[in-house]
């Protein structure tokens, strides 16, 4: 059943599904979708949570040896599978498959992964989970979307915005959904129910340093290794949450990708900047960027991105942000060197 993010609130409220299907290329929604999902579940005894990354050599094995068995931490068990940007294959789709038949009441199979194409979602395997469960598509805001899109996130925190405050807040954080909500928090905090106007989300976005993230971004774009590093150091100065950077990164990646995809098979660039929601303003960093990253090179760091992120997760990297400034310099020129990290088991 295809649920959209804004909806997704209320489907939970009916009860939960054994499965749910989060795709889509906004990581801030499907990240938060996740999180409602969790924690709906939480309320109702799901207390552990087993997470697993697709990466080369994956043993889909594992899925069905944690569905089918009892958990020593908890009665009830979320499994959160990332497909990685990747396809499940013959063998992941067949452990779909095998899943399905085993519907296990005490465990809740999530399902992350990039927009989900109209092949995939022709795929038998994701007919049978989407049948028993909940496809949720994550797209990108644009125009009046955001809008609503921050009108509920308003609600949520009980903020009294003006209008023209909430389109300030748009301007300025040029459709970075995370970066939105992060400044939405902050109003929360300092000025809980009262009347936030322009002046004030204006006031709160200069008294910050600076965008440092977007900062990071635009140097990554423009191929500014020496700047990058800088703002790197300030985010772990600042003690940035890694997850945070790591954001930043996979989404110009991503978008990146899609953009080179897109002119590989033809299409004009002026088309694929309005389906990535390129805003105006970035269109040259990211022109900049295409120029000097080919598929190629986008594929390495895209591998890169993918052992940081299971990595971090399974707690192998030595220093997290040595290895996202190995990340960062290969976006702006050749790097050879291998990533600071033990082995993942």
């Amino acid at each position: 059943m295809r649920c959209y993010a804004n909806q997704l609130p209320s489907e939970l409220n009916k009860g939960l599904k054994p499965f749910y299907l989060v795709f889509g290329e906004e990581p801030f929604q499907e990240a938060q979708c996740v999180q409602q999902i969790r924690d709906s579940a939480k309320a109702q005894g799901f207390d552990e949570v087993i997470k697993f990354t697709l990466m080369q050599g994956f043993d889909w094995q594992e899925i069905i040896a944690q569905y089918q068995s009892m958990s020593l931490f908890s009665a009830r068990t979320i499994i959160e599978l990332d497909l990685n940007q990747q396809k499940p294959g013959v063998i992941g789709s067949n452990t779909f498959k095998k899943v399905i038949e085993l519907v296990n009441p005490d465990t809740i199979l999530i399902v992350k992964g990039a927009k989900a194409s109209q092949e995939v979602q022709r795929g038998a395997w994701f007919k049978a989970l989407d049948k028993q469960g909940v496809f949720v598509p994550c797209y990108p805001l644009t125009g009046t979307h955001v809008k609503r899109w921050l009108d509920e996130q308003c609600q949520r925190l009980s903020l009294n915005m003006q209008n023209d405050a909430k389109l300030s807040l748009i301007n300025a954080t040029e459709g970075n959904l995370l970066a939105c909500f992060q400044e939405l928090e902050k109003l929360s905090v300092l000025h809980g129910n009262a009347l936030i106007t322009q002046q004030l989300v204006m006031q709160g976005l200069l008294n910050q340093a600076k965008f440092d993230i977007f900062d990071l971004s635009d140097a990554l774009l423009n191929g500014h290794a020496k700047q990058a590093i800088k703002v790197l150091n300030k985010l772990a100065s600042d003690n940035t949450e890694v997850v945070s950077i790591l954001w930043a990164i996979t989404k110009e990646l991503n978008t990146l990708i899609n953009v080179q995809l897109g002119l590989l098979n033809g299409e004009p660039i002026a088309n694929l900047f309005k389906q990535n929601a390129i805003w105006k303003n970035q269109q040259g960093p990211v022109q900049n960027a295409i120029n000097r990253l080919n598929i190629h090179t986008l594929e390495q760091i895209n591998s890169d991105v993918a052992l940081f992120d299971a990595s971090y997760k399974q707690g192998n990297l030595i220093a997290p942000y040595q290895a996202l400034a190995h990340i960062c310099i290969k976006f702006c020129q050749p790097l050879n060197i291998p990533m600071p990290c033990h082995a993942v088991n």
